[in-house]
C-alpha cells in the first residue's frame, strides 16, 4: 500500500508549472543533497543526509535531523517535530518547503517547492555594500582591459621608443619600463645578467633577435663560416616547416642558419636545453647524399644507426704521430711500452701471488685489480696517467744500492742519469740489498734481479744489461740505441683515445672495469682497450627507445664544438646531457 506521494512542482521559463508525482511504498524517507536520499534536494545548505521521515503507528509524521544541522518547522528552527499530516505543516530545508497534507484513508502527500529570493529583499542594507559604490561589471572590466594595455603595452613599447641606444652590457638594468611580462621564460646561465635588460638582445620591438645583435658579444665564434655547406648538408625540410619558418618570416625572423636557429633561449634557468635528436638527424642522417665529398659518416639514431667509434693512438712505434681508426679495423697501438693486462690479472699467476704477499703494506687483495694501478681524477669522470713511481714501483722496485740506511734508487725516465748512477759503483762498490719481500726470482746475491744489474764491480755490464730485453728496464720498455749507446724506445701515451665525443666514467662506477675494458684477456700491451658500440648499445639506444636501460640522445656524448682536448675541468661535472651544451655558452 502506498504509503507516501511525493509531488515535485518546477517551473519553466515562462512561468508554466511542471508537476512530477512518484510513490513510495515505505514508511522511512531520507532527506538530503546526496543523489541516493529519498527526497533528493541540490543545494549547498542542505547536508548530504540531513533528515529522516518516518510515518508512525498513528499516522503522524516524525521527523529529526541526522546531522549537526536543524531544519524549519513551521518557521521555527528544529531538530524534531512531530505533527499530524492531515491537519498540514510545513518542513524547511536550505531554499526547498515540503508541505505536508493527507485524505482520509489517503496517503502522505508531500509538496515540493523551491522558493526565489523575493523582490527587494536586502535593500535595507545594499547601501553598505561596495558594489554600490562601484560601476557595474561591464565597466569594470573595460577599465581593467584599458589599465592592462597602458601598464603592459603602451608603457614599454613608448620607453623602447624613446630609449637612449646604448651597446648591451651586462652591467647595467635596462631603460625599458615594464617589459618583464613579455618574457616567456627564464634566461639560460649564459645569458642570466641580461634578465633585466631585454633591449641588449631585442634590439627593435616586435622583431626576432638578428644575427648582427649576437655577434655584438660573441666575436669570436668557432668555425660558423662553413654555414652555407651545412644547410646544404642539412635535409628537405617538410611542408609543416616551410610554413612555420614562412609565417616566422612575416615577423621577422632570420631564416635556417641564423644563430637562432641552433641556439634557443628563454628555455629556463640553468644551461641551455640539450638539442633533440631530431635537430642533428635533419643534417647527419643521409648526408654522403647531399654532401658528396664529406668524410663524416650518416648518424642518425644511436641504437641502429650510428657508425662504429674512432680511437685516436698512435701507430709507429717511437712516433709521437696520432692516426685515427675505426675499432672495427682492430687498430694496434704501439707506445713503447711492454704491459700485458692478463698477466696482471691473471688470479692463479705470479703477479697474484706477489700482491698478495705484499698486500696488507700496498693496499692489495689477494690478486691486481683495475683500481690498483688506475686512480680516478677528483671528479671520477676520468683517470690519472699511471705513474711509475706511486703505481709500478712497489713491485717492479728500482732500487740498487744503499747507504746506511737509505736506499738508492734508479732515477726513472732519465737514461743518461742510471747509466751515471750505476758507474758510480765502480768507485764505491756496495752490495746490492735483499727488501725482504719475495717476487718471481729473489732480489738478492744470485737472484734474477741482482743478475740482472751484474756484480757491482762491473757497472758497464749492469748498464748494458739494465736496458736489455732481459734487464730490469726491459721488463717494462722496448731497448733500442741511440746515437750508437743502449737506449729505451720512447713512451708516447694518448690521454684521450675518443676525441669527438664524451664519457663520463662517474656515472658508470656502478660497473666493473672488465665489462667494457677486456683487460684480463689481453696478452699484449698493443692491444687497444676501447669498447666498440656493441657494448654501450647493451645499455644505450636512440633517444625514444623504450625497451632500453639508459635512452640516449646525440647531446648525450657530443658538443657541438668540442675542444681538441677534450670538455675543461670545470664542466666535467653534472648531468650527461650537460655536456652538449658546453659549447653553447658565451665564451
Amino acid at each position: 500500500m502506498t504509503k507516501f506521494l511525493i509531488r515535485t512542482i518546477d517551473y519553466t521559463s515562462s512561468g508554466r508549472e511542471i508537476i512530477r508525482d512518484r510513490q513510495v511504498d515505505g514508511t522511512v524517507l531520507t532527506v538530503g543533497r546526496a543523489a541516493e536520499n529519498d527526497i533528493h534536494l541540490p543545494d549547498l545548505a542542505v547536508e548530504q543526509h540531513h533528515a529522516r521521515l518516518e510515518l508512525t503507528e498513528t499516522g503522524s509524521i516524525e521527523a529529526s535531523a541526522l546531522s549537526t544541522l536543524a531544519f524549519t518547522h513551521d518557521g521555527r528552527k528544529s531538530t524534531a517535530a512531530n505533527f499530524d499530516p492531515a491537519s498540514g505543516g510545513e518542513l524547511g530545508f536550505g531554499s526547498y518547503r515540503l508541505s505536508f497534507s493527507r485524505e482520509p484513508d489517503g496517503p502522505v502527500l508531500i509538496t515540493i517547492n523551491q522558493i526565489e529570493e523575493q523582490a527587494g529583499a536586502g535593500e535595507e542594507t545594499s547601501g553598505f555594500e561596495l558594489a554600490a559604490a562601484l560601476p557595474s561589471k561591464r565597466v569594470m572590466a573595460w577599465i581593467g582591459l584599458g589599465a592592462i594595455l597602458i601598464a603592459f603595452l603602451m608603457v614599454p613599447i613608448y620607453s623602447h621608443l624613446t630609449r637612449e641606444r646604448v651597446e648591451p652590457d651586462y652591467d647595467s638594468k635596462g631603460q625599458v619600463a615594464m617589459d618583464a611580462s613579455w618574457s616567456t621564460g627564464a634566461l639560460s646561465l649564459a645569458h642570466h645578467g641580461l634578465e633585466n635588460n631585454c633591449e641588449a638582445c631585442h634590439v627593435e620591438p616586435f622583431e626576432s633577435v638578428r644575427d648582427e645583435t649576437c655577434l655584438t658579444c660573441h666575436e669570436s665564434i668557432g668555425d660558423h663560416a662553413a654555414i652555407d655547406r651545412q644547410l646544404t648538408g642539412r635535409g628537405p625540410m617538410s611542408a609543416g616547416d616551410e610554413i612555420q619558418w614562412a609565417v616566422a618570416d612575416m615577423f621577422g625572423k632570420e631564416g635556417p642558419g641564423s644563430c637562432t636557429t641552433c641556439h634557443t633561449e628563454h628555455e629556463g634557468a640553468g644551461r641551455m636545453e640539450p638539442t633533440a635528436q631530431k635537430f642533428c638527424a635533419e643534417c647527419h642522417d643521409g648526408m654522403d647524399t647531399r654532401l658528396t665529398d664529406t668524410k663524416l659518416e650518416n648518424a642518425a639514431d644511436f641504437g641502429d644507426a650510428h657508425p662504429q667509434f674512432k680511437a685516436v693512438f698512435h701507430p709507429d712505434l717511437g712516433s709521437d704521430k696520432t692516426k685515427r681508426m675505426s675499432l672495427a679495423d682492430n687498430p694496434r697501438e704501439q707506445h713503447g711500452l711492454k704491459f700485458p693486462h692478463e698477466l696482471h690479472m691473471d688470479p692463479r699467476g705470479g703477479v697474484a701471488r706477489m700482491a698478495g704477499n705484499i698486500g696488507a703494506k700496498q693496499g692489495y687483495g689477494d690478486t691486481l685489480v683495475c683500481s690498483d694501478c688506475h686512480t680516478p681524477t677528483a671528479d671520477r669522470s676520468s683517470f690519472l696517467p699511471v705513474n711509475m713511481e706511486e703505481n709500478c714501483e712497489s713491485c717492479h722496485s728500482l732500487v740498487y744500492d744503499k747507504v746506511g740506511s737509505t736506499f738508492r734508487t734508479l732515477r726513472h725516465g732519465d737514461v743518461s742519469q742510471m747509466q751515471a748512477d750505476l758507474r758510480a759503483m765502480d768507485r764505491a762498490p756496495r752490495r746490492p740489498i735483499t727488501t725482504g719481500r719475495r717476487r718471481p726470482g729473489e732480489y738478492a746475491r744470485g737472484g734474477l734481479y741482482y743478475q740482472n744489474f751484474g756484480r757491482p764491480a762491473r757497472s758497464y755490464i749492469a748498464v748494458n744489461r739494465a736496458l736489455a730485453s732481459d734487464g730490469v728496464c726491459g721488463e717494462c720498455h722496448i731497448p733500442t740505441t741511440t746515437d750508437g749507446k743502449p737506449d729505451v724506445m720512447p713512451v708516447h701515451l694518448q690521454d684521450h683515445y675518443i676525441v669527438n665525443g664524451w664519457f663520463d666514467h662517474k656515472a658508470h662506477e656502478q660497473e666493473d672495469c672488465t665489462t667494457c675494458h677486456a683487460a684480463e684477456t689481453s696478452k699484449t700491451s698493443e692491444d687497444l682497450l676501447m669498447p666498440g658500440i656493441a657494448i654501450c648499445r647493451d645499455c644505450h639506444l636512440g633517444e625514444k627507445a623504450k625497451q632500453a636501460e639508459v635512452p640516449s640522445s646525440c647531446a648525450m656524448c657530443h658538443s657541438y664544438h668540442p675542444s681538441p682536448a677534450g670538455l675543461p675541468e670545470k664542466d666535467k661535472q653534472g648531468t650527461t646531457d650537460r655536456v652538449a651544451l658546453i659549447s653553447r655558452r658565451a665564451e
